[in-house]
């Protein structure tokens, strides 16, 4: 054992699971803390325009480096990061809330102080928090080795947030601790279970006339994809992907068919995928926006599901079981195919650029995609950019980053700063619609001062134009007020690097485009585009979500 503080070993436990930066706000119950980090090596604080914007970056650095740290004070911080939170809960993200808390004495006294209801009563926030957690705990000097040590454990086995609040007056006292590193490997499989599945599976593929494997985002969050890249390029096997689990595996792959979205799939995907006499998924979760509004049809008897912890075949489940062993053995024992699958899509030709066409959703969103590059990391804010871009086939290795659940407008802007602070050495491209952006705007002075550079695509269409489409497509409420977006960035900063561009034409797209083309500065690009026009998805998903929310007497646009 050796002797350490509360603080310093809970900054020991975040390094040894890959964190090297927090993200946060400060407040007067985490300075302490904050102090201790100022004070640590290998771990810095970076500092969020507020807590929501934070929590939404500890996101995105999670979701590219496999787990982020998020720092609030009690109360009026903790529940301003609660719905960045509970959007990680929902979307399976690793993250760890840490949030500065009153005096231990104070709490255990039922002082009435600030940033608290004034009643006594300090369970509240950790039941709140609670709620969209895997774990809520307040540390001690007697507990903190063993709660903080369960929670990260929690944390990275769950893929879900955890919360620990530190009293303010306990981080400098002295603890005894490990001196070894936080050990995060997962339990091992039960051996038993673990052979009768592998055989089960394998047994399933030896008779299986056209196997088809389908991706949701679990197999991203748990590390299953390089197994599964492995199986299916050995076995030649099929695969497709919910809109929610898109490209992470190849979508330029000859053994890639398409997206699955129940009756709304791309042309033949939904007949091939529910006649498939094999499906291999990954915990897939169907909302109405990935399955076509509940029209999709996965028959139980044909079906193998892989879990975090078990698996299920054909409505037979194996519990304690760690995914990954099985995944490691399959790579290994699965048959080989004696052939490849040869490559029956069409490729797409290059557009022909119509110099003085106004942008249009029809032919940009292709302009844009010969932008994109192999390994670029694509953000996507929930509507209008993501409903662009999802039928379009990323280059081989994109990192496909998207609230396709949770689905709060302006995450990807603090998201994105989150993700390239995580990973400075791959090139990041934001698209985001001005309504969106202007929720969590203030982030682009972090990403400024963070010395970043990602691309920002800021479509200009004058407001929420995936709330036009299912109602209110011309009344006031789906407005937003015009900013001179371009000047932002030396609003922010004055000598920033960032360079502002505006594109009305397909010909000064093409001209933005190639000059940023091997650009290392980082840049905002204006997309002007009538408030009326949106992608084709986006035209027949209006409505669908009107009949679904509003019921047949609910109102209607007009037009």
């Amino acid at each position: 054992m050796r002797t350490t503080t509360v603080g310093e070993f809970i900054l020991d436990r975040l390094k040894d699971i890959g964190i090297t930066e927090v993200i946060g706000v400060p407040g007067d119950y985490n300075l302490s803390f904050l102090e201790q980090i100022n004070a640590a090596d290998g771990i810095r604080f970076v500092g969020a325009c507020n807590e929501l914007n934070a929590a939404y970056a500890a996101d995105g650095y999670a979701r590219q480096r496999g787990v982020g740290a998020l720092l609030s004070t009690y109360g009026v911080g903790e529940l301003s990061a609660l719905n960045g939170i509970a959007g990680a809960r929902s979307e399976h993200v690793p993250m760890v809330s840490i949030a500065g808390a009153p005096p231990l004495y104070a709490t255990e006294y039922a002082w009435h102080l600030h940033h608290t209801l004034a009643d006594g009563d300090y369970t509240n926030m950790l039941d709140a928090i609670s709620q969209f957690t895997a774990l809520a705990i307040r540390v001690t000097p007697m507990n903190v080795v063993e709660e903080v040590d369960r929670a990260l454990r929690t944390c990275l086995r769950e893929k879900r947030p955890v919360h620990i609040q530190i009293p303010s007056d306990i981080t400098h006292l002295s603890i005894q601790a490990p001196e070894e590193a936080l050990d995060t490997s997962l339990a091992t499989s039960d051996k038993e279970r673990l052979a009768a599945a592998i055989e089960a599976v394998l047994a399933k593929f030896k008779v299986a006339k056209d196997p088809i494997l389908l991706i949701d985002q679990d197999a991203d969050r748990h590390k299953f994809t390089p197994y599964l890249r492995a199986i299916v390029e050995k076995a030649q096997l099929p695969y497709t992907q919910l809109a929610s689990g898109k490209a992470i595996l190849d979508e330029q792959s000859p053994l890639f068919i398409g997206t699955y979205n129940g009756a709304q799939s791309a042309p033949g995907v939904q007949q091939r995928v529910e006649a498939a006499d094999l499906l291999l998924t990954t915990n897939p979760r169907f909302i109405e926006v990935n399955s076509g509004s509940f029209t999709h049809s996965l028959r139980e008897e044909n079906k193998i599901n892989f879990g975090d912890q078990h698996i299920s075949i054909a409505g037979q489940y194996f519990e304690g079981i760690n995914t990954l062993e099985l995944l490691e053995e399959l790579v290994e024992r699965i048959p080989a195919a004696t052939k490849k699958v040869a490559d029956p899509k069409p490729k797409l030709s290059p557009l022909e650029i119509r110099k003085d066409a106004k942008l249009s959703h029809e032919r940009m969103w292709r302009q844009i995609l010969d932008f994109i590059r192999e390994d670029d990391v694509v953000v996507a804010e929930a509507g209008t950019s993501n409903i662009g871009l999802s039928p379009l086939p990323m280059p081989t290795g994109v990192k496909y980053i998207n609230s396709s659940i949770w689905g709060a407008i302006g995450f990807t802007l603090p998201a994105v700063m989150g993700s390239q602070l995580a990973n400075r050495d791959r090139r990041h491209l934001l698209f985001i619609g001005d309504g969106s952006f202007q929720l969590t705007a203030q982030e682009l002075s972090t990403i400024l001062r963070e010395d970043l550079n990602p691309i920002i695509f800021l479509l200009n269409n004058g407001g929420y134009t995936i709330e036009r489409y299912i109602l209110g497509m011309e009344h006031a409420y789906n407005d937003v007020q015009n900013w001179d977006y371009g000047a932002l960035p030396k609003v922010f900063m004055q000598d920033t690097s960032m360079q502002s561009y505006s594109a009305r034409t397909e010909g000064e797209l093409a001209e933005i485009l190639g000059e940023l083309s091997s650009a290392t500065h980082g840049a905002l690009v204006e997309l002007h585009l009538d408030p009326f026009d949106a992608p084709e998805g986006l035209k027949a998903l209006g409505p669908l979500t009107a009949e679904f929310d509003y019921g047949p007497r609910g109102p209607r646009n007009d037009k």
